[in-house]
């Protein structure tokens, strides 16, 4: 039996795996405000009921867009807009915290926001063509790409966020630790169910002791420390005067004009194309 999708988010139950999707895809899974509360509403009742193991994925032609521009505002206090993006980090903490092993499975795009909860998940499966992508118009700073830091490295994540509109895609983002595993995109779903199939064997309480000490080890090693600092780093960035004057050319200009000022080759064309003899 499928839920039905509400506020863009629909439930579909299984056995070893409960899967919850995000379904937006005719605003390419943006994530807007009432999309995010209904996901977090989801988060907490699967606490409790459902499957051993929870999926994340995508309907549609990828996983996610990022932020809805259309309801993204840094216009209040500094103060505010701090609130605004701590809201979006705890919602992906609850992904970290939550009792049950999370998987998420990416396939086509994922970009901004999207490829940060991404990579709150504890199993992170892409497909091999999937395009994990840094925001092609850089209005913040410091929010996404610090959380990669523990998986890719700092080089790496500098790499990802230096390069408006940086793109990696999934035979990478393995390659550099993001995931653990790239498949055919038309596996991504049978791979990831035939995980949680053998993870759903292990008692749910051993489980949920598992995952809570391994996070205990990361956050030793500094991740809650990371997640502290990011949304300030955000916020401080929103009031640039250079950031300002992007965001009145989004509202005279429109996007798609907005976005042709730094749209050009990621850092793995640019790195192949002079790795050519």
């Amino acid at each position: 039996m499928t839920d039905g999708t509400i506020d863009g988010i629909r439930v579909e139950p299984g056995k070893a795996i409960d899967w919850i999707v995000l379904d937006r895809p005719q605003a390419a899974n943006a994530f807007s405000r009432e999309m995010l509360a209904q996901f977090g509403v989801v988060l907490q009742r699967l606490k409790t009921q459902g499957a051993p193991v929870i999926g994340i994925r995508g309907a549609g032609r990828g996983f996610g867009s990022g932020m809805d521009l259309g309801q993204y505002n840094a216009e209040g206090s500094p103060m505010e807009d701090v609130t605004r993006l701590s809201g979006y980090v705890d919602l992906w903490r609850e992904i970290w915290r939550h009792p049950k092993p999370v998987i998420v499975a990416v396939h086509g795009y994922c970009i901004g926001v999207a490829a940060q909860m991404a990579g709150f998940a504890d199993i992170l499966v892409v497909a091999e063509d999937a395009a994990i992508t840094e925001p092609t118009i850089p209005i913040g700073g410091g929010f996404i790409a610090p959380t990669w830091v523990h998986q890719v490295g700092g080089r790496r994540a500098k790499e990802f966020a230096f390069l408006p509109g940086n793109s990696i895609d999934g035979r990478t983002a393995v390659e550099w630790g993001w995931a653990n595993a790239a498949v055919p995109a038309t596996n991504l779903v049978a791979c990831v169910e035939s995980l949680a199939a053998r993870i759903a064997l292990v008692p749910p309480g051993v489980l949920a002791m598992k995952k809570r000490s391994i996070n205990r080890a990361m956050e030793a090693a500094g991740w809650d420390q990371t997640l502290s600092a990011v949304a300030e780093s955000d916020a401080i960035l929103h009031l640039e005067p250079e950031v300002r004057r992007i965001r009145s050319d989004l509202a005279t200009k429109g996007l798609k004009e907005t976005v042709a000022e730094f749209r050009g080759p990621g850092s793995q064309e640019i790195f192949r194309a002079y790795a050519k003899p």
